[in-house]
């Protein structure tokens, strides 16, 4: 894992097999986003059985295969498509391109495993919706800030189990590191969906289920361009509030102005304020003590640090692999996925239109 790259965060855990060799094959596609590293360790830990990758760019396969020399080179995505014994293709497309990746993956008939945002507009959603309704197969969506970190995991735990009462709000950061070597749609939001429909994913999503929401409001949403004039079509700063049903609100804020002295991609946190207490969950980094996946709880019992890396695990994956072979919704509901993928375009677009 590259504790520098954001763009290639891809944590490995230890192995928690939930199949048998071969029981459930998958494919890797569109390799545009580093994620998708990421998304394979987590399915191939949880026991899937990674058969082919494709992408038209023979440079991203060739990487790819000196990760996973497993995977067979496929000449086509239909190739894959017409293999009967993929359940499901793993794809992290250019954001603007993985609904259509998806609709073709279910038309098929293999579910959908996208990095996310998982679409960038109202149009795919109603797409996408009406491909699940007609095939039956999931759109599954890698919200990777909570399912494939292990302190947010602690503290969903937590929250669960009543530590610090009903969730009141929560008040997430999720800054970035720019870096070097991104690709040309990166930076035009025509691809990327803009900040909040990108990177705003994660925290509308930490929203939904920390709050336990599942529908919301979007209250007011900013996003700006405050440092890339030589991107006009870029945002680097972005922020919204949102309202859940239950009463629950919550802001965050998101950003590519992580400084290169910080070790870490992103200095990514998220309280918690519960009707009995708090949680703070310092996720990449606890600055100046070097480490990461610590979680701060206060409540009626006292004051606690839980340092959780590498105790945890990330029991999502294995739960997708099931849910797959059993038609269960274990690991996420599609509405909880679609309704994320709802707030961060709403999110996007009222700011867009505020200006």
């Amino acid at each position: 894992m590259n504790k520098q790259d954001g763009m290639n965060y891809a944590p490995v855990g230890k192995p928690e097999p939930v199949v048998q060799e071969g029981e459930f094959v998958f494919a890797a596609v569109a390799l545009d986003h580093g994620h998708i590293y990421g998304m394979c360790n987590g399915l191939i830990e949880a026991g899937a059985t990674l058969k082919w990758v494709y992408d038209p760019d023979p440079a991203k396969v060739d990487n790819f295969k000196r990760h996973y020399p497993q995977a067979r080179i496929a000449d086509s995505l239909e190739t894959i498509l017409a293999d009967d014994t993929v359940r499901l293709v793993a794809g992290a497309a250019i954001p603007s391109e993985r609904c259509a990746l998806g609709l073709k993956s279910m038309a098929a008939g293999k579910d959908y495993f996208t990095d996310k945002a998982p679409l960038t507009s109202l149009e795919q959603l109603a797409d996408a919706k009406a491909m699940v309704e007609k095939t039956g197969k999931k759109y599954a969506v890698y919200y990777s800030e909570r399912l494939h970190v292990e302190s947010a995991v602690f503290a969903g735990q937590l929250v669960q189990q009543g530590a610090i009462g009903q969730v009141v709000q929560t008040l997430g950061t999720g800054p970035h590191r720019e870096g070097q070597g991104r690709p040309a749609w990166f930076y035009d939001r025509r691809y990327f969906g803009g900040i909040l429909c990108d990177i705003g994913s994660h925290q509308i999503e930490q929203f939904l289920f920390y709050t336990g929401n599942s529908e919301a409001t979007v209250v007011a949403s900013q996003v700006r361009n405050v440092n890339h004039p030589q991107y006009p079509a870029f945002e680097d700063f972005g922020d919204a509030m949102l309202k859940g049903a239950n009463g629950a609100s919550g802001y965050f804020r998101c950003d590519w102005f992580t400084p290169d002295g910080l070790s870490s991609w992103g200095d990514g946190r998220l309280t918690l304020l519960g009707t009995e207490g708090y949680i703070e969950i310092r996720k990449y980094v606890d600055i100046t003590r070097g480490e990461q996946d610590v979680v701060y709880l206060v409540n009626k019992e006292g004051e606690f640090r839980y340092p959780v890396a590498g105790q945890v695990g990330f029991p999502y994956f294995g739960a997708l692999i099931l849910d797959c072979l059993h038609r269960s919704e274990n690991a996420m509901t599609q509405a909880h996925a679609f309704k994320a993928a709802e707030l961060c375009i709403k999110a996007q677009m009222l700011a867009n239109a505020a200006g």
